[in-house]
């Protein structure tokens, strides 16, 4: 991972404003609009991302929804980084995409849980650091069958993962990228508010179950 050098603070501020723009991108709402599927906002849970895209019945428009979302906070992260050569860049940047994500200008600042959006910013920040978090969502689905639980531990337990250096490949810690997987998570579990009520009273849906 590169340095904590930091660019001016002007530059910084431009590379916010386009990490917000490009991650405020609404693909769920695109790709569903296109493709006849109706308005996402208007079926299930009425969330913008991947997991309420599945609800319309198109595993393929939920496969592009969610490769999309995590590839725009891994472009914002990656432009970044190599522009600027920095990972303070690198991480506001990717925190921009996520915001954007999370409230994006387009729609009236009502967006996503910023799920993909996560797992995209912590592979392209740190690929170890991405897949670790990416198998623990995957073990806990399995386990579980319930999405909503699966991202908050996952997220929950990436800034602590951030902060183990794998040695055999030569990968340090780095501050600002811990920094980033915190604010994330942190913005995950408020997006998830409603979620953990349902998860607490036993009531949240299954992975695959259609909304009422």
């Amino acid at each position: 991972m590169q340095d904590l050098v930091a660019p001016a603070l002007g530059t910084l501020g431009l590379t916010a404003v386009a990490g917000y723009l490009l991650g405020s991108i609404p693909f769920g709402v695109i790709l569903t609009r296109a493709a006849g599927a109706g308005d996402v906002r208007n079926i299930g849970s009425g969330n913008i991302g991947a997991t309420n895209v599945l609800r319309t019945g198109r595993k393929d428009l939920a496969l592009a929804t969610l490769l999309l979302d995590a590839g725009k906070g891994a472009a914002a992260l990656l432009l970044a980084r190599w522009l600027f050569d920095s990972d303070v860049a690198a991480a506001i940047a990717g925190g921009a995409a996520f915001l954007g994500h999370l409230f994006p200008i387009w729609l009236g600042f009502k967006g996503g849980k910023g799920v993909a959006t996560f797992f995209g910013l912590m592979i392209a920040a740190w690929w170890p650091l991405g897949l670790l978090a990416a198998a623990l969502w995957l073990v806990t689905a399995a386990l579980f069958r319930i999405s909503s639980l699966s991202a908050l531990i996952a997220s929950a337990a990436t800034p602590v993962l951030s902060l183990l250096p794998i040695a055999a490949l030569g990968l340090p810690t780095s501050m600002p990228i811990t920094l980033l997987a915190a604010f994330a998570a942190v913005l995950i579990w408020v997006r998830h508010h409603q979620n953990i009520g349902r998860l607490l009273r036993g009531a949240e849906p299954r992975i695959g179950a259609k909304a009422a």
